[in-house]
């Protein structure tokens, strides 16, 4: 085990040595305007109901290179999950929103409430912003990016445990609204799509748990101090990023409540040091990951009904040898998830409908001979050659240090967003009328 392992608290309740494990964080704080039209559209920044919608129509995204020729990692991961969008329309929204017509101007309003805050966090404006494009192809923006755009940069919030730098202050249109998931993908609402919302970045200076919920804390006494910002579950978030000196940086998406945030980010230190350990454990062993084997013809008239009833519907049993993971797979990363839960969730991601791994079987109507029967059909040294599995790709990534990831915040922290107040109906916005600029004071 490495040294900074040993770092790992004896007790459960305990902290850990956060200075000894490197821990290294930052904040990205997503805060709604509370502006009456839209960043892009003069429409309403009301929410609806999915009930109310006069018209859905779908869509099928994929990623684009940059102008650069790049393709985004994220994106590209993203994009291997074969889904279809569904998109609820209202008389509130219009065909920017579909992306079926450009843009409007940015909205006076919203500019005005980013460069008040910019000024609270004390950072300093640029001459001029520019709208920008994220690559974004999860379906949560009809047009496969998001619009954002950079106003000011460098300043600072105090806490108790020192300062934390401000990285950069961006406005830019908030996602659609995630209504359901579908047979073949998601169903979003476009009420939210485009609501204007800033985003703040801090520095990756914040070094334990209680420093990152009193700089989320103190931030958004800044933003409600101006007035001008929604209210309520749902209208505030938080991105987490997190690592440790033998970990890698990742980030906790969707973070609702800030009493939270200080647990999510134990939380993550303890799955990147317990991740750690078992990639020493497997170094150890000079365990290997196998290649995957269809064995579906071993399963005729099992008794499990997980097994049956998937085979009913035309499915199939495939395995993979995990050599020298005996005893990790069900290693506890965190409280009622362990790494076989990690594994599971990468293989439904990509379409399997479930794994059983050795350390938890025979269970589940899964009989002893028949695990026999299926170590008998994979080889003992064999070593997976670069492969398209999702389950061989995560598996191996085991016998490395934690990778950079980004995962949602667990589901306690997850809520829907408040009840839609009164609407004026439109469908169609009325072309802009330009209006003077305000002079914007010097680049940083």
């Amino acid at each position: 085990m490495s040294t900074d392992a040993d770092a790992l608290a004896t007790s459960g309740d305990a902290e850990y040595d956060y200075e000894q494990l490197g821990l290294v964080a930052g904040l990205e704080i997503h805060q709604q305007l509370d502006t009456e039209t839209k960043l892009f559209c003069g429409c309403p920044t009301e929410l609806r109901e999915p009930e109310a919608a006069d018209r859905r129509f779908n869509r099928r995204l994929h990623p684009t290179r940059s102008e650069l020729g790049e393709l985004d990692e994220a994106a590209v991961e993203e994009s291997r999950v074969d889904r279809e969008f569904v998109y609820l329309a209202y008389d509130t929204t219009c065909l920017v929103e579909e992306d079926d017509e450009p843009p409007r101007r940015v909205d006076e309003e919203a500019l005005t409430v980013g460069l008040e805050i910019a000024e609270l966090l004390g950072t300093t404006p640029v001459d001029r912003a520019h709208v920008m494009r994220k690559i974004v192809v999860d379906g949560s923006n009809t047009t496969g990016f998001q619009r954002t755009m950079l106003l000011a940069s460098n300043g600072v919030v105090e806490t108790g445990e020192g300062p934390v730098g401000i990285e950069d202050l961006m406005l830019e249109e908030e996602s659609a609204q995630r209504v359901a998931e579908t047979d073949h993908g998601v169903r979003y609402s476009l009420d939210r799509l485009g609501v204007p919302l800033v985003e703040i970045g801090t520095d990756p200076d914040i070094r334990s748990p209680v420093q990152a919920r009193e700089t989320a804390e103190r931030i958004g006494m800044l933003l409600r101090s101006t007035g001008s910002v929604k209210r309520g579950l749902g209208t505030i978030r938080q991105d987490v990023n997190v690592s440790i000196a033998e970990g890698a940086r990742v980030e906790i998406k969707g973070v609702q409540s800030l009493d939270d945030i200080d647990d999510i980010v134990r939380n993550e230190v303890r799955r990147q040091a317990t991740l750690v350990e078992i990639a020493d454990r497997l170094e150890e062993r000079d365990a290997a990951v196998g290649e995957l084997r269809e064995v579906t013809e071993l399963f005729a008239g099992t008794d499990s009904a997980v097994i049956e009833s998937a085979l009913a519907e035309g499915g199939t049993v495939r395995a993979v040898r995990l050599a020298g993971f005996d005893g990790l797979v069900g290693r506890e990363l965190l409280p009622d998830r362990r790494l076989g839960t990690e594994l599971a969730d990468h293989a439904k991601r990509h379409g399997a409908g479930g794994i059983f791994h050795t350390d938890e079987l025979p269970a589940y109507g899964i009989t002893e001979g028949e695990l026999a029967a299926v170590r008998e059909q994979l080889p003992p040294d064999e070593r997976s050659r670069p492969s398209s599995s999702a389950l061989e790709r995560r598996s191996t990534a085991c016998l490395r240090r934690p990778a950079a990831r980004t995962r949602t915040a667990p589901p306690s922290t997850c809520g829907r967003c408040p009840a839609p107040r009164g609407c004026t109906p439109r469908r169609t916005c009325p072309p802009s009328s330009p209006t003077p600029r305000q002079s914007r004071p010097r680049s940083f």
